[in-house]
């Protein structure tokens, strides 16, 4: 019966992204983020984000910080809608710009092993893209969905931006274990690839990192792999320009710690990798994923040290 479920939900689903398909792109995608703009508010995760905005920006009015909030629905309405035109969006020049590009390109292109991060921030799924167009194809994680028809589906939209595939994360993939999964993402690397992780979530048992004005915790698995291999950092913000599906990549490395403490190493970049994100967020706040949990209490942070 499961099974049959998971066949009809592939299915519907498959028609409507056929049918979406046949819009153009900028009508389907501004429909998207107009019934998000609308609907986001009275959704229970936006007094999350309302909270979280306060916390970040307290010397904004409330009527500012619901702008914010508005605008970011508008904004994830469109990344997902973006989500079904990612082959058409990487195939047009005009929409996807590379700050510096030929200074990049020469960067990655000898850099060996290479750690790619980013937030969900602007178009986060195409903040990979540098890495792509520069031949060095990487590979991706993410949370693998329980029906295994749409998670197909979810890669093979994916497919352009990895070209080494996406590997799961906590639970059986084709690519096997979470376990097995950490081990793949380290050999990839090893063998002078290419890893893409979107990393500003919150971690339950993650490293405490000061952030937004408070201390959160995060996933240290980008910066342990790169210390561990001596990968360099790449930090990837996919900018949206206006309201269209015109993106700007600022590309930033952050340097790599080598002192005898790895575990000091370890949360040194992880610190580094954030700062980065609070300046992107602060000059962008409307691009960001604000309803998520985002801080520990101030003495869990200084229990942490």
């Amino acid at each position: 019966m499961r099974d049959i479920k998971y066949r009809l939900e592939f299915a519907v689903l498959w028609v409507a992204i056929k049918l979406f398909r046949a819009l153009p792109m900028r009508l389907g995608v501004g429909f998207v983020a107009a019934v998000c703009r609308i609907v986001g508010p009275w959704l229970r995760q936006n007094r999350r984000a309302l909270e979280n905005l306060a916390i970040a920006f307290p010397d904004r009015d409330v009527a500012s910080r619901r702008e914010i909030a508005r605008a970011m629905w508008a904004n994830m309405g469109r990344v997902f809608a973006e989500t079904f035109y990612i082959d058409r969006i990487i195939a047009d020049p005009a929409r996807l710009e590379i700050v510096d590009e030929a200074r990049w390109r020469t960067e990655m292109q000898g850099a060996g092993s290479s750690i790619g991060v980013t937030a969900h921030i602007g178009n986060w799924e195409l903040a990979i893209w540098p890495l792509t167009k520069f031949g060095l194809a990487p590979a991706g994680v993410y949370r693998p969905l329980a029906n295994p028809y749409l998670d197909r589906l979810l890669r093979e939209q994916r497919a352009p931006l990895y070209p080494s595939g996406l590997l799961g994360k906590g639970a059986e993939t084709e690519a096997g274990s979470g376990h097995k999964t950490a081990r793949l993402l380290v050999d990839h690397v090893r063998q002078s690839g290419a890893i893409g992780f979107v990393s500003d979530h919150y971690e339950r048992r993650g490293v405490v990192v000061p952030f937004l004005g408070r201390h959160t915790r995060v996933t240290p698995v980008p910066a342990m792999i790169a210390r561990h291999l001596g990968a360099r950092v790449w930090m990837g913000h996919c900018r949206r320009i206006g309201t269209e599906t015109r993106f700007r990549i600022d590309l930033t490395e952050v340097p790599l710690p080598r002192t005898t403490v790895r575990t000091a190493d370890t949360k040194a970049l992880s610190v580094a990798m954030f700062a980065v994100f609070e300046a992107w967020i602060r000059e962008n706040p409307e691009q960001w994923m604000w309803w998520n949990t985002r801080w520990v209490a101030e003495t869990d942070a200084r229990d942490d040290g």
